[in-house]
């Protein structure tokens, strides 16, 4: 096996170690991409802190871009060469989710103990998120791949693998917003700065971010925003419905993995309205709601996992919008790291303040 560059986590909530690790070639219906980009996702650092358990050691890492190296023998519709985003929706296409339009929520499991990765010296490394893209290359199912332009910056392509369709789909595929309804964005981070543009493009009349704090308020502004509420006031909601002209919203997108955020999104709701819960918390944390207001009210609750989205539909839209310019991805970047920055790329996210940190390998 050839060995390649990647950034190994041995211990949960320890830094992770650049080390050479080996990388099969791909078989059958795999495809081999040589990584250009590859962004941080706040759920990698959930992985590697051990927020939901999992196997050790491990290669994070599934917000990807790059360029196809090689193939295996079943692969059709993608050549050496071709420009791709990674996602980690390893969809089999058969099982009765996929069947349904739901490829997110593949029934197929995967064992990533006995993916394509290797330690050096031909142990077990854990291919976290069916992706491992912490590292130069990865070896994927070609159902992971979409093809894109050539046209798209691998660093604003990345994006699109999960920070993008997770924000943007929560609110075109989940909530099925149609144009004239109003939104409450919960997080004005990487996620709900998508899910803000998400409802720009869908036509909302009024978008209200909520958010800790100011700054990102105002950002969230640049990218459709129509309002900003802060989350530290004692009702919330109430400046919300001040803001949509004294009624609830039609949905509320709860983009962080809060437990008072989920306490709390339900209030922000209007008659008929629903929570779309895309954030994650930890394993374990539990929220409170009274059933009796959603009965009463016709709303609801429902999770939304990576944008319900159809990658091979979805992918291609929103690279065309980008390229019209009436999606924003380049300002979605605050900073361009090497492999061997990750740590300190990580340290950053952590702190709130980057939207998304970007690892950038030199070619």
């Amino acid at each position: 096996m050839p060995h390649i560059k990647a950034a190994v986590a041995h211990a949960f909530g320890e830094p992770l170690v650049i080390e050479d690790v080996d990388l099969r070639a791909p078989e059958g219906s795999e495809v081999e991409v040589t990584l250009d980009a590859v962004a941080i996702c706040h759920s990698d650092i959930s992985f590697a802190e051990g927020a939901w358990g999992g196997s050790l050691p491990a290669v994070y890492g599934h917000e990807a871009a790059g360029r196809v190296s090689a193939t295996g023998a079943n692969v059709r519709g993608l050549a050496v060469g071709d420009s791709v985003i990674v996602t980690l929706i390893r969809a089999c296409g058969t099982c009765a989710s996929c069947a349904g339009g739901k490829p997110t929520v593949c029934e197929t499991p995967y064992d990533g103990d006995k993916g394509p990765l290797k330690t050096a010296d031909g142990g077990k490394l854990h291919q976290a998120m069916a992706s491992g893209a912490f590292a130069e290359k990865v070896v994927v199912e070609q159902a992971q791949v979409v093809k894109v332009s050539h046209d798209i910056p691998k660093d604003a392509a990345a994006l699109i693998a999960c920070g993008v369709i997770t924000g943007v789909g929560a609110v075109v595929n989940a909530a099925g917003l149609t144009a004239g309804q109003d939104v409450v964005v919960i997080g004005a981070g990487g996620v709900g700065l998508n899910a803000i543009q998400g409802a720009r493009i869908a036509g909302a009349r009024r978008i209200v971010a909520v958010d800790m704090s100011e700054d990102k308020l105002e950002i969230a502004k640049e990218f459709g925003a129509t309002h900003g509420v802060l989350a530290t006031g004692a009702k919330p909601w109430r400046e919300s419905y001040k803001a949509l002209g004294g009624r609830g919203a039609d949905a509320v997108i709860v983009t962080v993995g809060a437990i008072p955020a989920y306490n709390d999104a339900p209030k922000y709701l209007g008659m008929g309205g629903k929570v779309i819960m895309v954030g994650m918390p930890h394993s374990g944390a539990t929220s409170e709601f009274e059933p009796v207001m959603l009965a009463a009210m016709g709303q609801g609750m429902v999770g939304s996992k990576m944008g319900d989205v159809v990658i091979q539909r979805d992918i291609p839209w929103m690279v065309d919008l980008y390229l019209q310019g009436r999606l924003k991805l380049d300002e979605l970047i605050s900073g361009r790291w090497s492999l061997d920055q990750i740590n300190e790329a990580i340290a950053d996210t952590k702190t709130g303040a980057a939207r998304r940190n970007v690892i950038m390998f030199n070619r």
